[in-house]
């Protein structure tokens, strides 16, 4: 597919500031909730008009860039309520770190690529030292911080708080408060990771993760697990924490209904990846939002043995978000995929990776194609059949973060 531009809007070389004006023509644009040919026009970043294909727009008030997407979907941008694929751009392998400004950059172009627009690192803040520990964490923080507003995306931090770090709950405070952390996730991995240390071949994997031998390892954890008396005064901290700053919670990993009852009277209104169906069910019948992996969906199951289906899920009404999980490219094609094997029709298919996630976290300004939404849109050109989505072009309120080259 290429892609035919009157101007140099999306061009190489273009500014990457807001575009003062770009109209977007020809392509079948997701409106409400059923594809029509439109013509969208953009002012300041966001849509100031919509009209049908044979409608003309009112002329833009600065220089109208004219962008044609004839054979291509416009949609809305794919929110991603939980990413920890940056981990693998920060360490790409054991033991081996790169600068966070350069990890943060890498991801930024792989996700505007596959069509996220607006981004939440799951960054993981542990008890442990290394990959998941504090001088990792806040040296994230403070990167992302300096980068704010120069990413191709919308990037924020999805906390993933391991619920035994107690000393680590006053070293979030000032992220919560100033938004660098969008999102704060409750987690508690430390009888997988007790599990993992009695078998050699997963205890190996350690050592490079956090520099300590895996001896050193088990005596870290011993002390703690000495103090898990204090855990629920931690995660009582940091619920108070965000719902002080109207930041979004979500519990992990649920496994019982007891376990979403609990997260849920501390404000987590988000189940992320329920370890059972009958914990999916009471969220949703909540009116929760249960969230899943896109990754889970284009394997056709779980990586973990005995977890759900997303693709279950989805069709039983269970499941309303899908993110990329640690897979960039899984959301846009999940939601193809969800809709090739006749399970949603692709405008429901897609609000699992747009409008949803967007609802869940309280962003009213993005996830739809309506007038005075941000621009945060996406060109694909569907593939035949719809089965091999490709994005042509990545706009992010109004900018260009992606382009293809033409071909």
């Amino acid at each position: 597919m290429t892609i035919r531009t009157t101007a140099a809007a999306l061009a190489p070389d273009a500014d990457p500031g807001i575009t003062p004006g770009l109209t977007i023509l020809g392509a079948r644009a997701l409106v409400g909730d059923r594809f029509e040919e439109a013509v969208v026009r953009i002012e300041a970043g966001r849509i100031a008009e919509i009209a049908g294909s044979e409608g003309r727009v009112t002329p833009g008030l600065g220089t109208n860039e004219r962008l044609d997407g004839r054979g291509c979907l416009l949609l809305p941008g794919i929110v991603d309520l939980h990413g920890d694929a940056f981990e693998r751009s920060l360490m790409p392998r054991p033991g081996v770190q790169f600068p966070p400004a350069l990890a943060f950059d890498e991801a930024d172009r792989l996700m505007a690529a596959f069509g996220i627009t607006t981004a939440l690192h799951g960054i993981t803040y542990s008890w442990e030292p290394g990959l998941r520990g504090r001088d990792t964490f806040l040296s994230l923080a403070a990167a992302l911080r300096a980068l704010r507003g120069r990413l191709r995306c919308d990037t924020h931090l999805h906390l993933r708080f391991e619920v035994q770090n107690h000393d680590g709950v006053a070293e979030v405070a000032p992220l919560i408060a100033d938004g660098t952390i969008g999102v704060v996730a409750f987690n508690d991995h430390f009888a997988d990771i007790e599990n993992d240390l009695a078998k050699p071949e997963k205890a190996a994997r350690y050592p490079g993760r956090t520099g300590l031998p895996v001896e050193d390892y088990r005596r870290l954890m011993a002390r703690v697990g000495a103090r898990g008396g204090e855990t629920g005064a931690t995660v009582a901290a940091l619920a108070g924490m965000a719902a002080a700053a109207g930041v979004p919670m979500l519990s992990h990993d649920d496994a019982d209904l007891e376990t979403r009852a609990r997260y849920r009277a501390l404000g987590a209104r988000i189940a992320e990846f329920p370890l059972a169906r009958d914990v999916a069910a009471d969220a949703r019948a909540q009116g929760e939002h249960v969230v899943m992996g896109g990754p889970n969906v284009l394997r056709g199951g779980s990586h973990k043995a005995g977890n759900p289906s997303a693709a279950d899920l989805v069709g039983a009404g269970l499941c309303s978000v899908l993110t990329s999980d640690y897979y960039y490219p899984a959301p846009l094609h999940a939601a193809f995929r969800l809709a090739g094997d006749g399970m949603l029709p692709l405008e429901r298919a897609w609000d699992l990776v747009a409008a949803n996630p967007a609802d869940a976290l309280g962003l009213a300004d993005r996830g739809r194609i309506e007038t005075g939404r941000r621009a945060d849109l996406l060109l694909v050109d569907p593939g035949e059949m719809n089965a091999r989505p490709d994005v042509v072009a990545t706009m992010v309120e109004g900018r260009r973060a992606f382009i293809s080259t033409p071909g």
